[in-house]
C-alpha cells in the first residue's frame, strides 16, 4: 500500500502515563489563571500532574479540581525561584510519580515602572523569579529527559517581552523577554537529544491577575479596566485562561513533536496590530 493510501495517524494529544510539572499551579485569586487552567487541561489528557506553588492553599484547591474530575495529582509547596526549594520540589515529585516528562514553568511577577522608578534591588527579585527561576527548574529536568531522549520544556512569557504593552513596565518585560530567548537557547542545544522547548506568549488574558494587579493601570473600577482591555484587542474581548492552557497542551503532546525553538502567540491579534 503506498504512503498516500494508508491510514493517517490520529491527532495525538493524549498525555496518558506522562508526568507534567507545573510551577506556579495555584491562583493570584478566584478563579481561573493560567497555571490552575493548565493543570486541569493537562489531567484532562490524561496526565499525572504535579501542582507546584508558594501558597499551599492555591495549589491544593487547583489539586482538588482535578481529582473531582478523577484526575491523578499531588500539591508540591515552595518557591522555584530558590535554589534548596526547587531541588526539594523536584525530588519530592519524582518520588511521587517518577520521571518528569513536561515542565510547565509559569511563574512570574512584575513592578510598573520604567527605570527610574525600578530599583536595582526590584530588578533583581523580578530577574529571579522569572528568570532564575527556569535555570534552576531547567536543570533539575534536562538530566532525565536526555537520559530518555524525549521531553518538553514549555515556559510562559508575555507580549510585554516583545512589544510595548501601553504603560511603562520594564523589569517584567525585560525579564519576560529573557524567558523567550533561553527557551531558544536550550532548543538549540537539545533538539538532538530529544527535548523540545517552546514559549506561549499570551496576551491580555483575563485571569484573577487583572484584579489583583493590572486593573489599577487601566481605571480604579475593575468593570472598567476589563472594558479597555478588551478594546485594544483586535478581537474584541480578552482571552481566557483556557486559551493560553490548550496551546500548552498541544505544545506538551506529540502533536506538536516537530515543534520546538518558537514561540505560540496567544493574544487576539495585539502584537500584529502594535507592529
Amino acid at each position: 500500500m503506498s504512503a498516500l493510501n494508508s491510514r493517517p495517524p490520529p491527532l495525538p494529544l493524549d498525555l496518558t502515563g506522562r508526568v507534567v510539572f507545573v510551577s506556579g499551579g495555584g491562583s493570584a485569586g478566584p478563579g481561573w489563571s493560567i497555571g490552575r487552567a493548565s493543570c486541569v487541561t493537562y489531567a484532562r489528557q490524561g496526565a499525572r500532574v504535579c501542582v507546584v506553588d508558594r501558597d499551599a492553599d492555591s495549589a491544593a484547591e487547583t489539586t482538588a479540581l482535578i481529582r473531582a474530575e478523577a484526575g491523578e495529582a499531588e500539591t508540591f509547596v515552595g518557591n522555584v525561584a530558590l535554589e534548596a526549594d526547587a531541588k526539594r520540589l523536584f525530588a519530592e515529585a519524582r518520588a511521587r510519580f517518577g520521571a518528569i516528562h513536561v515542565l510547565h514553568h509559569n511563574v512570574g511577577i512584575g513592578k510598573t515602572g520604567g527605570p527610574m522608578e525600578t530599583s536595582a534591588e526590584d530588578f533583581d527579585h523580578i530577574n529571579a523569579v522569572n528568570v532564575r527561576s527556569l535555570l534552576l527548574a531547567s536543570q533539575q529536568v534536562l538530566p532525565d529527559m536526555t537520559a530518555r531522549g524525549r521531553g518538553a520544556i514549555i515556559a510562559i512569557s508575555s507580549i510585554a517581552g516583545m512589544r510595548y504593552v501601553g504603560y511603562p513596565h520594564l523589569a517584567y518585560s525585560v525579564t519576560k523577554a529573557a524567558v523567550t530567548q533561553f527557551i531558544r537557547m536550550v532548543a538549540q542545544q537539545y533538539a538532538a537529544q530529544g527535548v523540545r522547548a517552546n514559549t506561549v506568549v499570551p496576551g491580555l488574558i483575563d485571569t484573577p491577575r487583572i484584579a489583583t494587579t493590572v486593573a489599577k493601570m487601566f481605571s480604579e473600577s475593575l468593570t472598567e479596566a476589563r472594558a479597555a482591555r478588551a478594546r485594544q484587542v483586535p478581537m474584541g474581548h480578552m482571552g481566557t485562561a483556557w486559551d493560553v492552557a490548550h496551546a500548552c497542551a498541544f505544545l506538551a503532546s506529540d502533536a506538536a513533536a516537530y515543534i520546538t525553538g518558537t514561540e505560540l502567540v496567544v493574544d487576539g491579534g495585539i502584537t500584529g496590530k502594535f507592529t
